[in-house]
């Protein structure tokens, strides 16, 4: 089970998406259906700009551009939870991509991204990397078709 909270930094999301909130606890549902943990997980979705997204990625990984998303792992034990971090997500990059498919699948690959890496996933290697693509793609799928 996943709740998954929402802010909001950069009015453009609202553009695009316009109950953003509704739209994300349309995903939660969808994802707690799928039954993939059984620890109850917290964690944020920060929706903002490459401005914001560039200040980030320069402070905590010293790469001055930028990026699609980020994510900060924490684990603390909440009542009845675990919260296990932000993650944040760039509006012109998901833009960007999203000229080639839908605004929305976009958005969904970046914030599953970052909950993979919230869970431990990561693509250093090219074996992690295509472990992770593979449940990208699974979890993606199951939640738009």
């Amino acid at each position: 089970m996943i709740k998954i909270h929402v802010v909001v930094d950069s009015p453009k999301w609202k553009k695009k998406i316009k109950n953003l909130r509704n739209y994300f606890n349309f995903k939660q549902k969808k994802f707690n259906k799928l039954n993939l943990s059984k620890i109850k997980k917290e964690f944020t979705v920060f929706l903002t700009s490459n401005y914001k997204m560039k200040y980030l990625n320069s402070k905590f990984r010293k790469v001055n551009k930028p990026t699609d998303v980020l994510s900060f792992p924490l684990s603390i034990k909440l009542k009845n939870n675990i919260y296990i971090g932000d993650i944040a997500i760039s509006y012109e990059i998901v833009n960007k991509r999203s000229r080639k498919s839908l605004f929305d699948h976009e958005l969904d690959k970046m914030w599953i991204h970052g909950y993979l890496h919230l869970n431990g996933y990561n693509h250093v290697k090219n074996i992690d990397f295509k472990k992770m693509y593979k449940k990208e793609n699974l979890i993606f799928k199951q939640l738009n078709f």
